[in-house]
């Protein structure tokens, strides 16, 4: 059997294996489609399986989750975490809390998490877990009372040796503070590295906040560097709000860029002169408010456009920065006719697989999200070190920290890829640089 055709024939079983979880499938096999160079040059890494057990989750948990609102009504909820892949450190990954989860979309995070923690050079291994809970237009005391169901149940399978989450989708500040909360009181320890993401006054790390979207950037000048270029000048579009969305606007505009955009599940705001930062931090991270607030308050020159659409306008720099597959083949196309030079993926899989083929086809700097968007958790991995040496970092010393990890993660990628023959293709420099660092540990520690 060719190297072809068994992947082939593992693609086949993953999805006997597991039906109807389309984003799992879809990640897989982005991951499968570049790994037969690996296994024709190390045919050791087909013989121990690796792919077949790296595709499989060591463990999958699915647990109910009870709580009631404001006016006493109970409501059920379903809780995830897969815990994929411990072969580099515990489990590492976030918790989403939005109506949209499922099992396999928690698996296709989680598997795409390996790689990505694989790529910083950190010790943490991949997971992922979150719920079907909307925390949209809840109380305060209402979220405390689901995470505090939810950690109920989850804190079992924690701890900072074993699986430490963070936030995602829905997941902030507010809801991390109180899962930590449910969890020291359950376990009746200050075990400050089980979960990151926590306050600056209770063990957070500076900088956290702001890690996804400034990596995403920093990723993105190293890519445009390449080519003799930087972000000084260049017109960039953004999607999303969310706390990805302002920090990648952020550190764009640091270093020189005009952000034009940013959108929600509403439609998206085009500012021709630029995003104003502080207001759109106002809207979003202190009333909860929406894009379109934010273009009647900024006045003449910005506008709001109901859909989804925010990649019809023409750029240099794409940052989609909201949720899986939100760029499509039709949207890679409109981009590369308005002479896109950069998309880097704040998300995580915000491109299709036909979008994909579409930018790298015309030539177009590609960064997959789990290189360009690894910031987040190579940060989450900063707290954890500072949590077990009960240490604080300042703001620059752990920005500067990540600058050196998203520089280190770029040559990974870039380095790789030209090793086997792909030069410029991040996406095969991604996931066969982070599939070798797993797959040898996975060999050096036997059949487990």
């Amino acid at each position: 059997m060719s190297v072809t055709q068994r992947i082939e024939s593992i693609y086949a079983q993953i999805l006997q294996r597991n039906p109807g979880e389309t984003e799992f499938h879809q990640a897989v096999r982005e991951v499968l489609d570049t790994l037969d160079p690996v296994l024709a040059k190390r045919p050791e890494l087909a013989e121990a399986k690796i792919i077949e057990r790296v595709s499989e989750p060591e463990r999958q948990l699915i647990f109910r989750v009870p709580w009631s609102d404001d006016s006493g009504e109970v409501h059920i909820n379903r809780g995830f975490r897969v815990e994929f892949n411990s072969a580099l450190g515990p489990y590492k990954g976030g918790l989403r809390f939005h109506p949209s989860v499922t099992l396999g979309i928690v698996k296709f995070l989680g598997f795409e998490q390996i790689f990505k923690n694989a790529l910083t050079g950190m010790p943490i291994g991949g997971g992922k877990g979150g719920s079907d809970f909307d925390p949209k237009n809840r109380s305060d005391a209402e979220i405390m009372r689901f995470c505090q169901s939810f950690m109920t149940e989850l804190y079992r399978h924690l701890g900072e040796y074993t699986d430490v989450p963070a936030g995602d989708i829905g997941v902030g500040g507010r809801e991390i503070g109180y899962l930590f909360g449910q969890y020291k009181r359950i376990t009746n320890r200050y075990e400050s590295g089980v979960l990151t993401g926590k306050g600056l006054g209770w063990g957070g790390a500076q900088a956290r906040t702001e890690a996804t979207g400034y990596g995403c950037v920093l990723f993105t000048a190293e890519m445009l560097r390449t080519r003799g270029e930087d972000l000084d000048g260049q017109r960039v579009v953004v999607s999303g709000s969310g706390n990805v969305a302002i920090y990648a606007i952020e550190k764009a505009q640091q270093l020189g860029a005009t952000v034009v955009t940013c959108s929600d599940s509403t439609g998206y705001v085009v500012d021709e002169k630029g995003i104003d930062l502080e207001l759109l931090k106002q809207i979003k991270e202190v009333e909860r408010g929406r894009v379109s607030d934010y273009a009647e308050r900024r006045g003449a020159g910005a506008h709001f456009v109901t859909g989804t659409g925010v990649w019809e306008v023409p750029c240099d720099v794409a940052l989609p920065c909201a949720t899986q597959n939100e760029l499509n083949g039709a949207d890679a196309a409109t981009l590369v006719e308005h002479g896109v030079k950069a998309v880097a993926e704040g998300a995580n899989m915000p491109t299709t697989p036909e979008g994909v083929r579409i930018l790298q086809g015309a030539g177009v700097l590609y960064g997959p999200g789990k290189a360009a968007n690894a910031g987040g958790v190579a940060t989450s991995a900063l707290e954890m070190q500072q949590n077990a040496s009960r240490d604080s970092w300042t703001f620059a010393h752990t920005e500067e920290r990540l600058a050196q990890i998203m520089g280190h993660i770029h040559r990974s990628c870039h380095e790789t890829a030209e090793r086997y023959g792909r030069p410029g293709n991040y996406v095969v420099g991604a996931n066969i640089a982070g599939f070798e660092l797993v797959a040898e540990a996975m060999v050096a520690q036997g059949l487990i």
